[in-house]
């Protein structure tokens, strides 16, 4: 509370809601000298919990005794009042409040008209809204102007400092898918940075308008789809939790081989949750933008493969080869063989010509004289107009097993 000439009183406060009273139990054992008077003391307690009287958290309301803590995405509510304490009539009293942070001003009042008169002992109260979009100080600027009954206009302000505290930390990872290079995954990892429990109620990605979105963070039980958190979607202080999207491109925007070059933007966070008494707060991340892997002048993909294969016994493979550079190529096929994977057909085998952003599958047969977890290399493209091979190893790796079946005499 603040007084100004003697004329006024200004008051401003933060609106918040109450929280759940706590106190701290005191106990005994029967066989102790105060036998079960404490315990008696704490059963007669209106404030504690009925049956759970030793918790600390009772069942009763209490007022916030300080300022609390201002998180990023939360809404700031402030309760202003000016009081004429003089015995004059005052005319033409116009309060407005402002909040100032590091990069605007922005104007709270609800309603920028001056009241035409302020008797003695009267109040002007106005309540202030506002979601607080940036971290770091903000100064919220109280200002009242009147005019005297001499006639004499006067004018007085006051600063309120406060601080924008950051309650979650996001982080975001990228990941290619290896079969359809045209998908992405989106890992993002939500920290709750506060003191406090939170509910996550919404995290959802909206995508741009180059992709579309599929959430990746639910199962299905019994036909039904259940969240892979549980049902209680609560994240303790300082727990992390990841949540995982896929992005495919659409039709309209991708090249006609199924790629997107360059940085491309794939959308925004957008998070929701509450905390103590249901009190909300929002959260979006800017635009998040992902440069698109490179695959030079050829890209080769895999279009289907065995995950398991027999010990010398044939498996086959489908390659799609694109052409990804702005010229047509003459392709030819050479396929040397390794130490543990053998290519069954005719190397140096003409593909024909292939023009850009175009793409063409080939159906190999491979065969692989070893056991155990082997890569498939050995996979040549030269371009013959320009007389240029691109070499491909670690293409991908197979499971060989023993097909002998032994029999028992």
């Amino acid at each position: 509370m603040f007084c100004f000439l003697l004329l006024f009183y200004f008051t401003v406060m933060r609106l918040t809601k109450p929280t759940l009273f706590t106190n701290i139990p005191v106990t005994c054992e029967e066989k102790d000298l105060p036998g079960d008077l404490f315990n008696q003391l704490m059963r007669d307690d209106p404030s504690t919990v009925n049956g759970a009287e030793v918790l600390m958290l009772g069942e009763m309301l209490t007022l916030p005794q300080n300022f609390g803590n201002i998180f990023l995405g939360e809404t700031f509510s402030s309760y202003i009042s000016v009081h004429n304490d003089s015995n004059q009539v005052v005319k033409d009293i116009l309060v407005k409040a402002d909040l100032q942070t590091s990069s605007q001003r922005l104007n709270l009042s609800a309603s920028n008209a001056a009241v035409a008169e302020l008797k003695p002992d009267c109040c002007i109260d106005d309540v202030i809204h506002h979601e607080v979009k940036e971290i770091g100080t903000h100064i919220l600027v109280c200002a009242v102007s009147y005019t005297t009954q001499a006639g004499e206009k006067m004018y007085f302000r006051k600063f309120f400092k406060f601080q924008v505290l950051k309650p979650l930390d996001v982080k975001t990872k990228f990941y290619n898918a290896e079969v359809s290079t045209d998908e992405v995954f989106l890992e993002a990892q939500i920290q709750n940075m506060t003191t406090s429990p939170m509910f996550m109620e919404k995290v959802s990605l909206e995508p741009s308008i180059m992709y579309n979105v599929t959430e990746l963070n639910s199962v299905s039980q019994a036909g039904e789809s259940v969240s892979t958190f549980g049902s209680r979607a609560y994240l303790q202080p300082m727990d992390t939790r990841q949540y995982l999207y896929c992005l495919k491109p659409k039709k309209e925007f991708a090249e006609k081989a199924g790629i997107i070059k360059g940085v491309t933007v794939i959308g925004k966070l957008d998070i929701v949750w509450k905390t103590n008494l249901g009190e909300r707060g929002r959260l979006q991340t800017s635009q998040l933008q992902r440069m698109a892997p490179g695959y030079g002048d050829v890209r080769l993909s895999l279009e289907a493969i065995p995950d398991t294969v027999n010990l010398e016994e044939p498996f086959h493979i489908t390659c799609k080869i694109t052409n990804c550079s702005e010229r047509t190529m003459d392709l030819v096929l050479e396929m040397c063989n390794t130490n543990s994977i053998h290519w069954c057909g005719i190397s140096g085998r003409q593909l024909g010509k292939l023009h850009p952003s175009s793409s063409l599958c080939l159906a190999l047969t491979l065969l692989s004289s070893v056991q155990g977890l082997q890569s498939i290399s050995g996979l040549r493209l030269t371009d013959t107009f320009l007389k240029r091979t691109y070499e491909y190893d670690d293409i991908a790796q197979v499971c060989v097993i023993s097909s002998a079946i032994k029999v028992e005499s």
